[in-house]
């Protein structure tokens, strides 16, 4: 039955097929093949996910991103970067990270990010005489980790795992692969001669930018205080935090129109709903992999024929390496995650530690050819090919390869 569901599955891929469809006709068949499942036990199966009280928040958070950054902020924070970072070398690209870093805060999608950030930073990089490549290449690797972030929140309801805890343990690999990838910004910049914004740095500046931006660069703090307190829950906190973009916007910007919040609320439920057909058509995959024991017989193969705990983490992140440059985010976390949670389990990993781990590693298959989501954004928007992108990216897989081996192995940089 599996052997059936992944072949009709890649075969759906191969022919572009959407993911949540291919995944749903896979699984279907499969189930059918068998019939050992009555047809009505697996239309519940495909519904039952999608009715959880925790993925409420999902769309409550991508709402509030939307409100917040379709308006007058999100300029404000891209004038608070280029006052921070830009008068140094490679500061535009710099200027790109920060933003990104910050806007994950408030959007939880990469996608999200690089669709907004990319279409005000891009632009302006070609202007400022940046390689259009460089300036998609930066634009194209981020991760999307600084809560809120909406793949953690989907890991957390494979392995029932904490979103708050998540969200905690993401911050500071979120910082470290900011931190990285500023770094090759600046380098680059200072060995190619990039242009600088030689007066951004100015004091007055940035505490003038700084102000602006505030509301944004508290959204982060706030959720996870929210959270780590046990004041509210992610999905309250979620509701909580389309109250305080509307009251933003609205009160601090008056820049709230109702073209805005009908421009938001559309783009909330086509992605809202692309993320729940994915939901769904996961369950019903997971559904065919339990009942054959796939997770369970998967573990006991790699403990046995692996042994050690090092080589086992090393297998996980090659396969997720690969899954990731032709599934996207969430499905490739949803179709992976039970797996993974039980060898997780049976090392003795942690699942808030995996569950960073897995989101570092497919954030980076958003960024890797063929299918990189980000990276051909990116592309589309600077208007270069997509070889001339990869290229530019070999410095940041680098520092992203590099803090997910950190990630993987050192435990005490995610459970604190």
């Amino acid at each position: 039955m599996t052997a059936i569901m992944t072949g009709l599955f890649a075969a759906l891929l191969a022919i572009s097929v959407p993911v949540g469809y291919a995944l749903i006709i896979a699984a279907g068949a499969a189930i059918l093949w068998q019939g050992g499942t009555p047809t009505v036990l697996a239309v519940v199966k495909l519904f039952q996910p999608t009715q959880s009280f925790p993925l409420l928040a999902i769309p409550f958070f991508i709402l509030s991103g939307s409100l917040m950054m379709s308006g007058t902020l999100g300029q404000k924070l891209v004038q608070f970067a280029a006052a921070l970072v830009g008068r140094f070398h490679g500061g535009m690209g710099q200027v790109t990270v920060v933003g990104s870093t910050i806007f994950g805060g408030v959007s939880g999608s990469a996608v999200a990010e690089a669709s907004a950030l990319g279409s005000m930073l891009i632009p302006w990089q070609k202007k400022e005489r940046y390689p259009a490549g460089f300036a998609a290449a930066v634009t194209a690797t981020i991760a999307g980790l600084i809560p809120p972030s909406i793949p953690l929140i989907l890991f957390s309801t494979v392995a029932n795992s904490s979103i708050a805890s998540l969200f905690s343990a993401a911050v500071l690999p979120g910082l470290m692969l900011a931190g990285g990838m500023m770094i090759v910004c600046y380098l680059s910049g200072r060995i190619r001669n990039f242009p600088r914004l030689t007066d951004a740095g100015q004091l007055k500046s940035f505490g003038r930018s700084m102000l602006s931006a505030l509301p944004a660069l508290a959204m982060p703090f706030f959720i996870i205080l929210l959270l780590r307190a046990g004041i509210a829950t992610p999905t309250e906190v979620s509701v909580i935090a389309v109250f305080y973009a509307l009251l933003v916007s609205l009160l601090l910007y008056r820049d709230l129109t109702w073209e805005r919040i009908y421009a938001a609320l559309v783009g909330t439920v086509i992605t809202t709903g692309v993320v729940m057909l994915v939901i769904a058509a996961s369950s019903l995959v997971g559904h065919v992999l339990i009942t054959e024991r796939v997770p369970t017989i998967v573990a006991n193969w790699a403990l046995e024929t692996l042994g050690s705990a090092i080589l086992i983490i090393l297998m996980m992140n090659l396969i997720m390496l690969v899954v990731g440059m032709f599934l996207d985010l969430p499905a490739a976390i949803l179709l992976l995650g039970p797996t993974f949670v039980a060898i997780g389990h049976a090392i003795g990993m942690d699942p808030i530690q995996l569950g960073v781990m897995i989101c570092i590693n497919l954030s980076i298959g958003l960024f890797t050819p063929p299918i990189g989501t980000t990276l051909f954004i990116g592309a589309v928007i600077a208007r270069v090919p997509i070889g001339a992108v990869v290229k530019e990216l070999w410095p940041f897989y680098i520092v992203a390869a590099a803090v997910l081996v950190l990630m993987s192995y050192v435990p005490a940089l995610t459970i604190y």
